[in-house]
Protein backbone atom coordinates (compact mmCIF):
# COMPACT_ATOMS: atom_id res chain seq x y z
CA UNK A 1 0.00 0.00 0.00
CA UNK A 2 2.91 2.38 0.68
CA UNK A 3 3.87 2.20 -2.98
CA UNK A 4 0.28 2.96 -4.01
CA UNK A 5 0.21 5.92 -1.60
CA UNK A 6 3.32 7.23 -3.32
CA UNK A 7 1.56 6.73 -6.66
CA UNK A 8 -1.41 8.79 -5.43
CA UNK A 9 0.85 11.63 -4.28
CA UNK A 10 2.74 11.61 -7.58
CA UNK A 11 -0.41 11.59 -9.73
CA UNK A 12 -1.96 14.45 -7.77
CA UNK A 13 1.22 16.51 -7.80
CA UNK A 14 1.89 16.06 -11.50
CA UNK A 15 -1.70 16.91 -12.46
CA UNK A 16 -2.15 19.81 -10.06
CA UNK A 17 -4.92 17.89 -8.33
CA UNK A 18 -6.93 17.31 -11.52
CA UNK A 19 -6.17 13.59 -11.29
CA UNK A 20 -6.09 11.32 -8.28
CA UNK A 21 -5.79 7.67 -7.36
CA UNK A 22 -8.79 6.04 -5.70
CA UNK A 23 -8.58 2.65 -4.02
CA UNK A 24 -11.26 0.01 -4.03
CA UNK A 25 -12.20 -1.99 -0.95
CA UNK A 26 -9.25 -4.33 -1.60
CA UNK A 27 -6.85 -1.39 -1.63
CA UNK A 28 -6.18 -1.63 -5.37
CA UNK A 29 -5.70 1.62 -7.34
CA UNK A 30 -7.47 3.28 -10.24
CA UNK A 31 -6.36 6.56 -11.79
CA UNK A 32 -9.30 8.96 -11.90
CA UNK A 33 -10.06 12.44 -13.23
CA UNK A 34 -11.80 14.82 -10.84
CA UNK A 35 -14.81 16.58 -12.42
CA UNK A 36 -16.06 19.50 -10.27
CA UNK A 37 -19.78 20.17 -9.93
CA UNK A 38 -21.27 22.16 -12.78
CA UNK A 39 -24.57 23.69 -13.82
CA UNK A 40 -26.47 23.05 -17.02
CA UNK A 41 -25.70 26.67 -17.95
CA UNK A 42 -21.98 25.91 -17.64
CA UNK A 43 -22.18 23.55 -20.61
CA UNK A 44 -25.23 24.78 -22.56
CA UNK A 45 -25.46 28.42 -23.61
CA UNK A 46 -28.72 29.84 -22.30
CA UNK A 47 -29.36 26.77 -20.18
CA UNK A 48 -30.85 26.99 -16.69
CA UNK A 49 -28.76 27.63 -13.59
CA UNK A 50 -29.75 24.22 -12.20
CA UNK A 51 -27.01 21.79 -11.23
CA UNK A 52 -26.43 19.29 -14.03
CA UNK A 53 -28.06 15.88 -13.32
CA UNK A 54 -24.64 14.20 -13.27
CA UNK A 55 -24.00 15.80 -9.86
CA UNK A 56 -27.30 14.88 -8.18
CA UNK A 57 -27.65 11.49 -6.49
CA UNK A 58 -30.80 10.72 -4.50
CA UNK A 59 -31.59 14.42 -4.37
CA UNK A 60 -28.19 15.31 -2.89
CA UNK A 61 -25.80 17.53 -4.85
CA UNK A 62 -22.23 16.26 -5.08
CA UNK A 63 -19.23 18.59 -5.22
CA UNK A 64 -17.41 16.36 -7.67
CA UNK A 65 -17.53 13.08 -9.50
CA UNK A 66 -14.56 10.91 -10.40
CA UNK A 67 -14.29 9.41 -13.88
CA UNK A 68 -11.84 6.69 -14.92
CA UNK A 69 -9.02 8.36 -16.80
CA UNK A 70 -8.72 5.25 -18.95
CA UNK A 71 -11.02 2.66 -20.46
CA UNK A 72 -11.09 -0.13 -17.91
CA UNK A 73 -9.45 -3.49 -17.62
CA UNK A 74 -10.82 -6.33 -15.49
CA UNK A 75 -8.73 -8.08 -12.84
CA UNK A 76 -10.22 -10.65 -10.46
CA UNK A 77 -13.73 -9.61 -11.44
CA UNK A 78 -13.12 -5.90 -10.77
CA UNK A 79 -12.73 -2.90 -13.04
CA UNK A 80 -9.56 -0.78 -12.98
CA UNK A 81 -8.43 2.43 -14.69
CA UNK A 82 -4.76 2.01 -15.56
CA UNK A 83 -2.58 3.28 -18.43
CA UNK A 84 -1.07 1.33 -21.31
CA UNK A 85 -3.40 -1.65 -21.00
CA UNK A 86 -5.57 -3.44 -23.55
CA UNK A 87 -9.11 -2.38 -22.58
CA UNK A 88 -11.51 -5.08 -21.47
CA UNK A 89 -13.92 -6.22 -24.20
CA UNK A 90 -16.45 -9.02 -24.72
CA UNK A 91 -18.42 -7.72 -21.73
CA UNK A 92 -22.20 -7.42 -21.59
CA UNK A 93 -23.93 -4.44 -19.98
CA UNK A 94 -24.71 -6.38 -16.82
CA UNK A 95 -21.17 -7.73 -16.56
CA UNK A 96 -19.71 -4.24 -16.93
CA UNK A 97 -22.02 -2.97 -14.19
CA UNK A 98 -21.06 -5.87 -11.93
CA UNK A 99 -17.30 -5.37 -12.46
CA UNK A 100 -17.65 -1.73 -11.38
CA UNK A 101 -19.91 -2.28 -8.38
CA UNK A 102 -17.71 -5.14 -7.12
CA UNK A 103 -15.12 -2.51 -6.12
CA UNK A 104 -17.17 -1.27 -3.18
CA UNK A 105 -19.44 1.62 -2.19
CA UNK A 106 -19.50 4.55 -4.60
CA UNK A 107 -18.11 2.66 -7.57
CA UNK A 108 -20.40 2.29 -10.58
CA UNK A 109 -20.53 1.93 -14.34
CA UNK A 110 -20.11 5.40 -15.81
CA UNK A 111 -23.58 6.78 -16.41
CA UNK A 112 -25.03 8.49 -19.42
CA UNK A 113 -25.56 11.62 -17.30
CA UNK A 114 -21.84 11.72 -16.50
CA UNK A 115 -20.84 11.08 -20.10
CA UNK A 116 -23.25 13.78 -21.31
CA UNK A 117 -21.82 16.43 -18.98
CA UNK A 118 -18.29 15.73 -20.20
CA UNK A 119 -19.33 15.71 -23.87
CA UNK A 120 -21.17 19.01 -23.44
CA UNK A 121 -18.18 20.44 -21.53
CA UNK A 122 -15.94 19.55 -24.46
CA UNK A 123 -18.24 21.30 -26.93
CA UNK A 124 -18.71 24.38 -24.74
CA UNK A 125 -14.97 24.74 -24.25
CA UNK A 126 -14.20 24.41 -27.95
CA UNK A 127 -12.27 21.17 -27.83
CA UNK A 128 -13.61 17.93 -29.28
CA UNK A 129 -11.09 15.18 -28.48
CA UNK A 130 -9.64 13.05 -31.22
CA UNK A 131 -8.80 9.37 -30.79
CA UNK A 132 -8.36 5.93 -32.30
CA UNK A 133 -11.15 6.00 -34.86
CA UNK A 134 -9.20 4.98 -37.95
CA UNK A 135 -7.35 1.73 -37.25
CA UNK A 136 -4.92 2.94 -34.63
CA UNK A 137 -4.94 6.60 -35.63
CA UNK A 138 -7.29 9.55 -35.86
CA UNK A 139 -8.93 10.14 -39.24
CA UNK A 140 -8.43 13.92 -38.99
CA UNK A 141 -4.84 13.64 -37.79
CA UNK A 142 -3.40 10.36 -39.13
CA UNK A 143 0.00 11.11 -37.60
CA UNK A 144 -1.59 10.72 -34.16
CA UNK A 145 -1.38 7.07 -33.19
CA UNK A 146 -1.70 4.80 -30.19
CA UNK A 147 0.19 1.63 -29.30
CA UNK A 148 -1.45 -1.44 -30.85
CA UNK A 149 -2.86 -4.04 -28.45
CA UNK A 150 -5.20 -5.84 -30.87
CA UNK A 151 -4.90 -6.52 -34.60
CA UNK A 152 -8.12 -6.35 -36.62
CA UNK A 153 -7.51 -9.38 -38.85
CA UNK A 154 -10.60 -8.70 -40.94
CA UNK A 155 -9.38 -5.26 -41.93
CA UNK A 156 -5.70 -6.23 -41.81
CA UNK A 157 -4.96 -3.19 -39.65
CA UNK A 158 -4.57 -2.06 -36.06
CA UNK A 159 -7.71 -2.39 -33.96
CA UNK A 160 -7.51 -1.53 -30.27
CA UNK A 161 -4.68 0.51 -28.81
CA UNK A 162 -3.37 0.69 -25.27
CA UNK A 163 -5.31 2.91 -22.87
CA UNK A 164 -3.96 6.44 -22.81
CA UNK A 165 -1.23 5.67 -25.34
CA UNK A 166 -2.31 8.40 -27.73
CA UNK A 167 -1.31 12.07 -27.56
CA UNK A 168 -2.89 14.71 -25.31
CA UNK A 169 -5.35 15.57 -28.11
CA UNK A 170 -6.99 12.21 -27.34
CA UNK A 171 -7.98 13.46 -23.88
CA UNK A 172 -11.24 15.31 -23.23
CA UNK A 173 -9.54 18.62 -22.37
CA UNK A 174 -6.58 18.38 -24.73
CA UNK A 175 -4.09 17.87 -21.89
CA UNK A 176 -2.45 14.88 -20.29
CA UNK A 177 -4.62 15.54 -17.24
CA UNK A 178 -7.82 14.69 -19.14
CA UNK A 179 -9.99 11.63 -19.69
CA UNK A 180 -8.56 9.55 -22.53
CA UNK A 181 -10.18 7.63 -25.39
CA UNK A 182 -13.73 9.01 -25.30
CA UNK A 183 -13.46 9.14 -29.10
CA UNK A 184 -13.05 5.68 -30.61
CA UNK A 185 -10.90 2.72 -29.56
CA UNK A 186 -13.86 0.75 -28.12
CA UNK A 187 -17.50 1.68 -27.63
CA UNK A 188 -18.37 2.08 -23.94
CA UNK A 189 -21.46 0.88 -22.11
CA UNK A 190 -23.08 3.59 -19.98
CA UNK A 191 -25.79 3.24 -17.33
CA UNK A 192 -29.03 4.99 -16.50
CA UNK A 193 -30.47 5.07 -20.02
CA UNK A 194 -32.27 2.68 -22.32
CA UNK A 195 -34.85 2.44 -25.09
CA UNK A 196 -37.83 0.18 -24.50
CA UNK A 197 -39.82 -0.32 -27.71
CA UNK A 198 -38.58 3.11 -28.77
CA UNK A 199 -39.52 4.92 -25.55
CA UNK A 200 -36.65 6.90 -24.01
CA UNK A 201 -36.25 5.73 -20.42
CA UNK A 202 -33.84 7.01 -17.80
CA UNK A 203 -33.03 6.53 -14.15
CA UNK A 204 -33.46 10.17 -13.02
CA UNK A 205 -30.58 12.51 -12.16
CA UNK A 206 -27.46 10.45 -11.49
CA UNK A 207 -29.22 7.86 -9.35
CA UNK A 208 -27.74 5.18 -11.61
CA UNK A 209 -24.40 5.97 -9.92
CA UNK A 210 -25.39 3.49 -7.22
CA UNK A 211 -25.67 -0.26 -6.99
CA UNK A 212 -29.34 -0.16 -7.97
CA UNK A 213 -31.55 -2.28 -10.19
CA UNK A 214 -31.07 -1.49 -13.88
CA UNK A 215 -32.49 -4.80 -15.04
CA UNK A 216 -35.03 -5.16 -17.81
CA UNK A 217 -37.85 -5.41 -15.25
CA UNK A 218 -36.66 -2.69 -12.87
CA UNK A 219 -39.34 -0.28 -11.68
CA UNK A 220 -36.74 2.51 -11.47
CA UNK A 221 -36.89 3.26 -15.19
CA UNK A 222 -38.84 6.43 -15.97
CA UNK A 223 -40.01 8.10 -19.18
CA UNK A 224 -39.95 11.80 -20.17
CA UNK A 225 -42.71 14.15 -21.30
CA UNK A 226 -42.29 17.14 -23.61
CA UNK A 227 -42.16 19.51 -20.63
CA UNK A 228 -39.33 17.51 -19.08
CA UNK A 229 -41.53 15.84 -16.47
CA UNK A 230 -40.48 12.37 -15.31
CA UNK A 231 -43.33 9.85 -15.52
CA UNK A 232 -43.94 6.12 -15.51
CA UNK A 233 -43.10 4.22 -18.70
CA UNK A 234 -46.06 3.84 -21.01
CA UNK A 235 -47.65 7.14 -20.00
CA UNK A 236 -49.32 8.81 -22.98
CA UNK A 237 -47.18 11.39 -24.76
CA UNK A 238 -43.73 10.29 -23.60
CA UNK A 239 -40.74 10.99 -25.85
CA UNK A 240 -39.66 8.24 -28.20
CA UNK A 241 -37.35 7.51 -31.12
CA UNK A 242 -39.59 7.19 -34.15
CA UNK A 243 -38.29 6.96 -37.72
CA UNK A 244 -39.04 9.12 -40.76
CA UNK A 245 -39.44 6.03 -42.97
CA UNK A 246 -41.46 2.89 -42.34
CA UNK A 247 -39.44 -0.20 -41.43
CA UNK A 248 -39.81 -3.70 -42.82
CA UNK A 249 -39.88 -7.37 -41.85
CA UNK A 250 -36.54 -8.34 -43.38
CA UNK A 251 -34.70 -10.68 -41.01
CA UNK A 252 -31.14 -9.45 -41.56
CA UNK A 253 -29.35 -6.50 -40.00
CA UNK A 254 -29.82 -3.55 -42.37
CA UNK A 255 -30.49 0.18 -42.46
CA UNK A 256 -34.17 0.68 -43.26
CA UNK A 257 -33.57 4.21 -44.51
CA UNK A 258 -34.95 7.49 -43.28
CA UNK A 259 -33.70 9.01 -40.03
CA UNK A 260 -34.42 8.49 -36.35
CA UNK A 261 -36.63 11.32 -35.08
CA UNK A 262 -37.97 12.33 -31.67
CA UNK A 263 -41.73 11.88 -31.44
CA UNK A 264 -44.40 11.02 -28.88
CA UNK A 265 -45.62 8.00 -30.87
CA UNK A 266 -43.97 5.23 -32.86
CA UNK A 267 -45.40 5.62 -36.34
CA UNK A 268 -42.57 3.70 -37.98
CA UNK A 269 -41.07 0.75 -36.11
CA UNK A 270 -37.84 -0.26 -37.80
CA UNK A 271 -38.72 -3.95 -37.66
CA UNK A 272 -42.41 -4.47 -38.26
CA UNK A 273 -42.99 -7.59 -36.10
CA UNK A 274 -41.07 -5.96 -33.23
CA UNK A 275 -39.59 -8.06 -30.44
CA UNK A 276 -36.00 -8.56 -29.34
CA UNK A 277 -34.32 -9.00 -32.71
CA UNK A 278 -31.33 -7.29 -34.31
CA UNK A 279 -32.71 -6.59 -37.76
CA UNK A 280 -33.84 -3.21 -39.10
CA UNK A 281 -32.17 -0.07 -37.76
CA UNK A 282 -31.75 3.58 -38.69
CA UNK A 283 -28.91 6.08 -38.35
CA UNK A 284 -28.36 9.82 -38.49
CA UNK A 285 -25.54 12.13 -37.49
CA UNK A 286 -26.32 13.37 -34.00
CA UNK A 287 -26.32 17.01 -35.08
CA UNK A 288 -28.96 16.24 -37.75
CA UNK A 289 -31.40 14.60 -35.33
CA UNK A 290 -34.77 16.39 -35.44
CA UNK A 291 -38.13 16.33 -33.72
CA UNK A 292 -41.40 15.53 -35.46
CA UNK A 293 -43.65 18.46 -36.29
CA UNK A 294 -45.19 20.01 -33.19
CA UNK A 295 -42.91 18.21 -30.71
CA UNK A 296 -41.16 20.26 -28.02
CA UNK A 297 -37.74 19.08 -26.88
CA UNK A 298 -37.17 19.63 -23.14
CA UNK A 299 -33.84 20.88 -21.81
CA UNK A 300 -33.39 17.54 -20.04
CA UNK A 301 -32.95 15.74 -23.36
CA UNK A 302 -30.21 18.20 -24.35
CA UNK A 303 -28.55 18.01 -20.93
CA UNK A 304 -28.36 14.22 -21.33
CA UNK A 305 -26.86 14.56 -24.83
CA UNK A 306 -29.88 12.89 -26.39
CA UNK A 307 -30.71 15.83 -28.66
CA UNK A 308 -28.34 18.27 -30.37
CA UNK A 309 -27.79 21.86 -29.31
CA UNK A 310 -27.01 23.00 -32.86
CA UNK A 311 -25.57 21.73 -36.14
CA UNK A 312 -22.02 21.33 -34.81
CA UNK A 313 -21.40 18.05 -33.01
CA UNK A 314 -18.49 16.73 -35.03
CA UNK A 315 -20.50 14.46 -37.33
CA UNK A 316 -20.82 11.86 -34.57
CA UNK A 317 -23.31 9.12 -35.42
CA UNK A 318 -26.51 7.96 -33.74
CA UNK A 319 -27.72 4.37 -34.22
CA UNK A 320 -31.25 3.34 -33.19
CA UNK A 321 -33.47 0.28 -33.10
CA UNK A 322 -36.90 1.33 -31.82
CA UNK A 323 -38.17 -2.12 -30.87
CA UNK A 324 -37.13 -4.37 -27.99
CA UNK A 325 -34.85 -3.21 -25.16
CA UNK A 326 -31.72 -1.31 -26.22
CA UNK A 327 -28.91 -0.37 -23.84
CA UNK A 328 -26.55 2.50 -24.74
CA UNK A 329 -22.93 2.66 -25.57
CA UNK A 330 -20.98 5.79 -26.40
CA UNK A 331 -17.94 7.09 -28.23
CA UNK A 332 -17.41 4.83 -31.25
CA UNK A 333 -14.65 2.37 -32.04
CA UNK A 334 -11.44 2.10 -34.01
CA UNK A 335 -13.14 1.82 -37.43
CA UNK A 336 -15.89 4.47 -37.22
CA UNK A 337 -13.82 7.34 -38.59
CA UNK A 338 -15.30 10.81 -38.37
CA UNK A 339 -18.57 9.36 -37.04
CA UNK A 340 -16.85 8.48 -33.73
CA UNK A 341 -16.68 11.05 -30.95
CA UNK A 342 -18.04 12.17 -27.61
CA UNK A 343 -21.58 12.56 -29.00
CA UNK A 344 -21.63 9.19 -30.79
CA UNK A 345 -24.45 7.06 -29.36
CA UNK A 346 -25.67 3.58 -30.13
CA UNK A 347 -29.12 2.47 -28.97
CA UNK A 348 -28.74 -0.59 -31.11
CA UNK A 349 -28.15 -3.79 -29.14
CA UNK A 350 -29.63 -5.72 -26.22
CA UNK A 351 -27.91 -5.74 -22.84
CA UNK A 352 -26.61 -9.24 -23.54
CA UNK A 353 -24.53 -8.24 -26.54
CA UNK A 354 -20.73 -8.14 -26.46
CA UNK A 355 -17.86 -7.95 -28.90
CA UNK A 356 -14.20 -7.16 -29.42
CA UNK A 357 -15.06 -3.49 -29.92
CA UNK A 358 -17.13 -2.84 -26.78
CA UNK A 359 -15.78 -1.97 -23.34
CA UNK A 360 -16.61 0.34 -20.45
CA UNK A 361 -15.21 2.56 -17.71
CA UNK A 362 -16.03 2.90 -14.04
CA UNK A 363 -16.75 6.08 -12.11
CA UNK A 364 -17.02 7.00 -8.45
CA UNK A 365 -19.23 9.25 -6.34
CA UNK A 366 -20.08 8.98 -2.69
Amino acid sequence: MANFDDLKLAVEALSGGKNTVLFDDLGMPSIMVVIPKGKISDVIDGGPQNTHPAFIVNGVEKNQIYISKYQNIVCNGRAYSLPFKDPAVYVTFDQAKQYCEAKGAGWHLMTNAEWAYIALWCKKNGFMPRGNNQYGADILAPHEKGVQTYFDSGAGKTGRVATGSGPASWAHDGTNNGIFDLNGNVWEWVGGLRLKDGEIQIIPDNNAAQAIDQSATSTLWKAILQDGSIVDPGTAGTLKFDNTTVGDSTTTAHDVGGDPQINTVINNPMYIPGGQYDYGYSTVTFEALTAASGITIPMLLKALALFPLDAQHGGDLLYVRNYGERLPYRGGNWSLGSNAGVFALSLFYARSHSGDYRGFRSAFVL
